[in-house]
């Protein structure tokens, strides 16, 4: 994999370009009421601690919390939508995809990954912030763990998504063989599966509802929103992506992980590069 061309083709690079910038983090902030702000970033919370949690769950926690007086189901269904949150259910798939989607088979079923660039995955979050909230998307490298390439944008489209790949191709240097995401609609669009493809890249999809299968992401997510994103109520997405970007580096370069043997992301990813190279 290390010889292939890592650059997107003319048509994909035009096809990026041509979107509408707005959706780049330096827009203007999704926005919702102050309540509302503050009933997501609970439902947030509470979908790092227990992701089975559904509806009726949330608005009885939420009122006796004292997050609010009262909630209408309809509403924490909406909010929930608007987050890209999804209950997490104990039992078998039951939820067929229509026609227009292109979900592909999960890859890493009894695949022992034992090298970095093997397999990259990524996901989507939310980010509040003070007056309003942002999406945050990470590639992550499997073996190492190590940040590979992010955005942060205004609103859930594939534009920031495409564009987080592209800068982990360039900043890796080559693509993984294998790259992990959800079902989410971002990762089953024509344009999503043009661009991995057109890496040499072979998609690999979770199961409906199966967060476990995107596991090293989702451990991600919970690192920085404890020990980064819910500590600073960022103004606007300018200081979102300042303390974002701080903690990224801190966490590959600095931050030792129990599963790495207490070495950082950075050092597993460029020893073990090396040794592969040579």
């Amino acid at each position: 994999m290390e010889g292939k061309n890592n650059k997107l083709s003319v048509r994909q690079q035009a096809r990026l370009l041509s979107v509408n910038r707005s959706s780049y983090y330096y827009g203007d902030p999704a926005a919702e009421s102050e309540e509302n702000l503050a009933i997501m970033e609970f439902m947030d919370r509470e979908y790092l601690e227990h992701p089975q949690s559904g509806v009726q769950t949330l608005a009885t926690l939420l009122v006796a919390e004292n997050v609010v007086s009262r909630v209408n189901p309809k509403r924490i269904r909406r909010l929930r939508k608007k987050m890209g949150l999804e209950t997490v259910y104990r039992r078998p798939r039951t939820t067929i995809p229509g026609p227009s989607s292109l979900i592909c088979p999960y890859l890493l079923k009894d695949i022992e990954i034992t090298r970095p660039n093997q397999v990259w995955c990524t996901d989507i979050t939310y980010v509040p912030m003070a007056r309003g909230f942002l999406y945050l998307t990470v590639i992550m490298d499997w073996y190492s763990r190590r940040i590979l390439g992010w955005r942060l944008s205004n609103t859930l489209d594939r534009v920031f998504c495409l564009e987080a790949l592209q800068a982990a191709a360039e900043a890796a240097g080559t693509t993984p063989e294998i790259l992990n995401t959800d079902q989410g609609c971002q990762y089953t669009s024509y344009e999503w599966l043009d661009v991995v493809v057109g890496y040499g890249i072979k998609p690999s999809m979770d199961g409906k509802r199966r967060w476990i299968d995107n596991v090293m992401v989702e451990r991600f997510w919970r690192t920085i929103k404890y020990d980064e994103i819910y500590l600073h109520a960022y103004g606007n997405g300018r200081d979102a992506e300042r303390g974002i970007a701080r903690f990224i580096r801190y966490y590959n370069t600095r931050r030792p992980h129990q599963s790495l043997a207490t070495q950082t992301p950075d050092a597993v990813y460029f020893t073990a590069s090396q040794e592969v190279a040579a």
